[in-house]
């Protein structure tokens, strides 16, 4: 198993410092409980003296998710008594509270940020952990900007508050300036000195993500001894970010024998957390970025997809079951081969196409990813019909699932702040049928009316919409999904324009449910 590495969460913290990411009291215990149930040892709840609806949000989590002993609530404060306060008057409703202050100890903090003396500064530390040991008997103290400090004067600043009673001394490479070979010798040193003046203090770090090595810097002082990280869901954070929880965690359970080291957090709730995270926060997930992306257990690439239906560990090294996800994702593009195409034929029950057969239809399929980018299921049963139309009359007309799906014929929507509507036409087989609804917005009043048609009973569980190129003729994409009778339906779409990519992202996605609720093809 290995030593235990404590995971402190700041997410609530460092990661709503990122503009535009601001949570309301709600969101920020919604957030809080997926935290406590992904298993996190410590939640950073915020910094109470900055707002008074800080504190109360702060104060809300202390209540209602540290009513427990497995978690501990801190806040932050900087070095002064009515900091220390207000970060303990906000979480000493918690079980197991903990007051976290910072200072900086690099020469460019001590001297430019503070105009002080080194000794003056690391009396202020002192002083303020000796009176936070007054109200709380866990005390966090942290270093701010320690990789840039004269290491000595940084030692004697942390055995000065570990003396003072300081129970975490936590060393943060704030401007993300560290390299992981220096930093790793840098918390081997201080780990050492450490435990030989008390081995019952945690040693702590946190990393961020300015020079794009927050996640390796952080594995680089576990390898040195430290015992605690501090992490943001999906690496967010001021400026590039902090250290992704995700990556730090995943890397310590892939690469164990490396680390032999071990958190406690429940790996099969970090997309549920990713998710709600980014949802709350209105920040996209990078598409490409490690463990929560959308393309992290995607795959597109026709050598990649021959290799994992052959063996799943030839390109993979994480199971998406691992962190949540339900199975690795098969993307069928114009990069795929015949391989991943004849496996999706065949999940489909097409699998006694002989080479002519599929050959025939593997071309269409050629023709038709050339022209929209991503095929689905029901294109698929587009693909077999068509090529058996042309070839084989008799079998085409054995089955015509493909009178069951939807296909976007023509749209209109209005948009105005007090009667938004829309009107849709859409083909179904041979018949073109028409709605129009009224909604909230746009979007919803353009849904209302395809849901009026298809009829069938779903709930938007998320709508996302990102420009994926500049310009005038600018590509809007289209993300969503949707949820029926308790299985969750994802799809996209992109165009120019957005309305068009939301109704045909919509209509994939209702697609998606025909197909799984079609009877198996037996050809």
């Amino acid at each position: 198993m290995g030593r235990k590495i404590w995971v402190f969460d700041t997410t609530l913290r460092d990661g709503e410092q990122v503009p535009g990411a601001k949570l309301n009291l709600y969101e920020k215990v919604e957030i809080a409980q997926q935290l406590k149930k992904l298993g996190v040892d410590i939640i950073e709840a915020g910094f109470p003296a900055s707002s008074q609806g800080d504190f109360d949000a702060v104060k809300a989590v202390a209540q209602k998710v540290g009513n427990t002993n497995d978690i501990m609530i801190t806040a932050l404060a900087r070095a002064v008594q009515a900091d220390i306060d207000s970060v303990y008057n906000a979480v000493k409703y918690a079980e197991n509270p903990m007051i976290h202050m910072v200072l900086g100890t690099s020469d460019i903090h001590v001297e430019k940020k503070f105009s002080k003396s080194k000794d003056q500064i690391l009396q202020i530390g002192v002083d303020a952990v000796k009176y936070a040991k007054t109200l709380l008997p866990q005390v966090q103290y942290s270093t701010e900007d320690a990789s840039r400090s004269d290491f000595e004067y940084l030692w004697k600043t942390i055995e000065a508050v570990m003396k003072a009673g300081a129970t975490m001394i936590n060393v943060p490479d704030t401007v993300g300036f560290a390299e992981p070979e220096e930093f790793g010798a840098m918390i081997y040193k201080l780990n050492d000195r450490m435990k030989n003046l008390n081995d019952s203090v945690l040693l702590s770090v946190h990393c961020h993500n300015d020079l794009g090595m927050a996640t390796a810097n952080t594995l680089a002082a576990i390898k040195n001894g430290a015992d605690k990280v501090e992490c943001t869901i999906n690496g967010i954070g001021e400026r590039a970010g902090n250290a992704a929880l995700e990556e730090v965690v995943m890397a310590l359970k892939t690469r164990s024998s490396i680390y032999n080291a071990n958190t406690r957090i429940n790996t099969k709730e970090i997309m549920n957390t990713s998710r709600l995270v980014s949802s709350f926060m209105g920040l996209d997930v990078q598409v490409n970025k490690a463990i929560t992306g959308d393309n992290a257990f995607a795959h597109s690439s026709g050598i990649h997809q021959d290799g994992l239906l052959k063996s799943r560990d030839a390109y993979e090294i994480v199971h998406p079951e691992d962190v949540g996800l339900d199975d690795m994702e098969l993307v069928l593009t114009a990069r795929s081969g015949r391989h991943a195409v004849k496996n999706a034929l065949e999940k489909l029950g097409f699998s006694n196409l002989s080479n002519e057969e599929f050959e025939g239809i593997f071309d269409g399929f050629l023709k038709l990813a050339d022209a929209k980018k991503e095929v689905y299921d029901h294109d698929l049963y587009v693909i077999v019909e068509s090529y058996y139309e042309k070839h084989d009359a008799n079998h085409a007309n054995a089955t015509h699932y493909s009178e069951q799906f939807f296909d976007i014929v023509d749209l209109q929507v209005v948009s105005n702040a007090s009667f938004p509507s829309a009107s849709v036409k859409i083909r179904k087989g041979g018949e073109v049928l028409k709605a129009s609804a009224v909604g909230s917005g746009p979007i919803d009043a353009l849904y209302s009316a395809i849901a009026d048609i298809v009829q069938i009973d779903v709930k938007l569980v998320e709508y996302n919409i990102n420009s994926v190129s500049r310009g005038k003729e600018a590509l809007g994409k289209v993300k969503i999904t949707i949820e029926h009778e308790g299985a969750k339906y994802i799809a996209k779409a992109a165009d120019t324009d957005i309305l068009k990519a939301s109704a045909m992202a919509y209509i994939n996605a209702i697609n998606s449910i025909v197909v799984a609720n079609l009877t198996p093809v037996t050809n």
